[in-house]
């Protein structure tokens, strides 16, 4: 059934019903529009809650408990979320969106010239209908005026009083109406049928085209608002197996979280390494010697006493007395800070956590070691290239980037070489705090004794040593490496203001003296390439410069140098061996 045959009446219908159409087709493309809106808006937020919940730098070393690694990978699953919706988002924009407004503009362009067509059949339609009607009308005037003149002839002829000229002109004036009467029918006939071909066309054939083309039309639009609402879906059941895996990946993140394992995270992170306190011993003071007073420390920390020269140093003391020695030899050494504000050595750290750090800072350093050197084989491989073929480079060019790999690697390897005896001091601290040496105390006769580092037993006439802790270990154990600032020979530079056998920075009360004994040099050397001294026990030197060789290289890479100073007499410290040209006396 067509819309020309059944409804060739229903032309204003017909225009309205598809203008309707029309405008649901574009109300659905509002609808779109707004959907898309509504899901980018959604898809932002979403982006903009995980970004508000991603861990902040400084909770990045919680991240090895379960709970928190799930957080994360929630996260991750919803920003991928936050990306489907994005998708969805964007496709129905440049799909859907545009194929309705597409459609929709096509719809209106011929829908406008099918009303065109129609509106101009329907005008020479009436314009004929008019023409039949005007012939009609005149037909109509001719014959009343062809009859009327017959009878006024009848009357002249029969009038006797009239001359034959009247009554001949009655004649010819009934003559000529009834010629004009069978013209205007003629006339008449002529419109009707041509009114009767143009109308059976109009309604038949011209008119039925026209409204065939709207229903075509109409139903195009029909179809492409079921496609168009079939694609909507196809593009949210496109994304539908991605949202399916992240939400997969959600259940797996909380499938993952387990409690016992963050316990013994917990138990890793912060178990200090330390021994609970023993016993109390109890005090006799009827068996205590009258003239010293009773002392009242329970300490629930473990500590042990150090001997340096017959004197008992405390923490503090100790602190101050190594600052000394290290600033005898290599000048001012301050205890650097890392980023996060703890000590280069981490030892503020408890010993399972200071073992800890300085393992992972070892990794990560033997990591760049190793980056670097094969960086620095490259290099040379190339250079060897090079020389070998000079029509593939210039070797000068690859020299400057040797070098700065070799004291690039340089650095590296000491920074690995500080951390592996800030390691070993950890190691042979956490071994003497470990042993029953370190932390017995007894009683002899109503006195309270401590073993020393030296292994021999002493009564405690320092009290005020009992009232803090003492770092564990003699200066006796500290590491021969460059970094340590210790060499394998401990002495002081003449001249250096701090720890010589006339200055006692420990107080009165301690009874520890540095003895200063200059090394004697072994030769002397002369810089190849300029060294910039970057970590603790290394001196720069400028190229070609002479200094004086007071200690060998050990197998380490570095080699014990001395030079004069203006200021206070002699400057040591290690540089690299690979740096220098040794001449050794006979």
């Amino acid at each position: 059934m067509s819309w020309g045959t059944e409804l060739w009446d229903q032309y204003d219908n017909l225009s309205i019903h598809t203008n309707k159409g029309i405008e649901v087709l574009d109300k659905y493309a509002n609808f779109l529009r707004d959907r898309v809106a509504i899901e980018t808006e959604y898809a932002g937020k979403l982006r903009r809650l995980v970004k508000n919940y991603q861990p902040k730098k400084k909770e990045e070393e919680d991240n090895e408990f379960t709970s928190r690694q799930a957080f994360r990978n929630l996260l991750k699953e919803v920003g991928d979320l936050a990306g489907q919706r994005e998708v969805v988002s964007e496709t129905l924009q440049t799909q859907i969106i545009h194929g309705v407004t597409v459609l929709s503009k096509t719809l209106r362009e011929d829908r406008k010239k099918c009303l065109t067509d129609g509106t101009m059949l329907q005008q020479t339609l009436s314009a004929q209908l008019s023409a039949l009607e005007r012939a009609k009308r005149n037909y109509d005037k001719a014959y009343r005026d062809s009859e009327k003149a017959v009878e006024n002839y009848k009357k002249a002829d029969m009038d006797l009083n009239l001359s034959r000229a009247e009554v001949e002109r009655y004649k010819n004036i009934m003559t000529s109406k009834i010629q004009q009467s069978d013209d205007a029918k003629n006339e008449y006939a002529n419109q009707l049928q041509k009114t009767n071909n143009l109308q059976q066309q109009h309604y038949g054939i011209l008119l039925p085209a026209v409204f065939n083309r709207l229903q075509e039309l109409d139903e195009k639009r029909t179809r492409g608002i079921r496609e168009f609402i079939i694609g909507a879906a196809d593009v949210e059941s496109s994304v539908a197996p991605i949202i399916a895996r992240c939400m997969e990946g959600i259940v797996k993140a909380g499938e993952s979280i387990n409690e016992k394992e963050d316990s013994l995270k917990v138990i890793e992170r912060y178990q200090s390494g330390f021994t609970p306190p023993t016993d109390i011993p109890f005090e006799d003071l009827s068996k205590m010697d009258p003239g010293v007073a009773p002392q009242s420390n329970y300490s629930s920390v473990p500590y042990n006493h150090l001997t340096i020269k017959g004197g008992t140093l405390t923490a503090a003391k100790l602190k101050k007395a190594r600052g000394g020695i290290l600033n005898s030899i290599f000048g001012s050494n301050k205890n650097s800070l890392t980023a996060d504000g703890q000590k280069e050595d981490f030892s503020d750290l408890p010993p399972n956590q200071q073992r800890k750090k300085l393992q992972a800072k070892i990794a990560e350093l033997q990591h760049k070691v190793d980056q670097e050197t094969n960086t620095r084989d490259g290099l040379m491989k190339m250079k060897i290239v090079y020389e070998a073929n000079s029509s593939l480079g210039n070797p000068m060019t690859v020299e400057g980037q040797l070098n700065e790999s070799e004291h690039e690697l340089d650095k590296l390897k000491m920074s690995l070489k500080k951390y592996q005896g800030f390691l070993d001091k950890a190691n042979q601290l956490q071994v003497a705090n470990n042993s029953p040496q370190s932390n017995r105390n007894q009683l002899q006769n109503g006195h309270r004794t401590s073993r020393h580092s030296n292994g021999s037993a002493s009564a405690d006439d320092h009290h005020d040593a009992d009232d803090q802790p003492d770092d564990a270990g003699s200066l006796s154990s500290s590491s021969a490496s460059p970094e340590s600032g210790l060499g394998t020979s401990h002495t002081s530079l003449p001249g250096s203001g701090q720890g010589s056998a006339n200055e006692n920075p420990i107080g009165e009360e301690t009874s520890y003296e540095a003895e200063v004994e200059m090394l004697q040099p072994l030769g002397t050397c002369r810089a190849l390439y300029p060294f910039e001294a970057t970590s603790e026990g290394s001196i720069p030197m400028s190229e070609g410069e002479e200094l004086q060789v007071i200690e060998n290289d050990q197998g380490d890479g570095w080699t014990r140098v001395r030079r004069a100073n203006n200021t206070n007499g002699w400057d040591e410290g290690f540089v690299p061996t690979s740096y220098i040209e040794c001449t050794l006396f006979a």
